[in-house]
């Protein structure tokens, strides 16, 4: 009982992150607004996804690896759309 109460809080938590982060991904994405994203805060949070999947795998932890795989997906498609409006705003 113990092992399914703690899956169940596992998957749980997966479910209430994504549904947290998607929706301010999505507008990012839809609207290419990027000035109030700081760089190098979003890059922390992308390397820290990164090490939850690694750790998730080693585990075996899937609620882990499906919530910080589909975050880092996110991060990395925000941070280059960060990188070409902050290059455009230079020139």
């Amino acid at each position: 009982m113990n092992d399914l109460f703690i899956t169940i809080i596992g998957y749980t938590a997966s479910v209430c992150m994504i549904l947290g982060y998607m929706p301010q991904a999505i507008v990012t994405i839809k609207t290419r607004d990027t000035d109030g994203i700081a760089l190098p805060t979003f890059c922390m949070l992308g390397l820290g996804s990164i090490f939850f999947v690694i750790q998730g795998l080693a585990l075996g932890n899937w609620p882990l690896v499906i919530t910080n795989v589909i975050t880092t997906i996110c991060s990395v498609i925000i941070f280059g759309i960060k990188i070409h409006n902050d290059r455009r705003k230079k020139k």
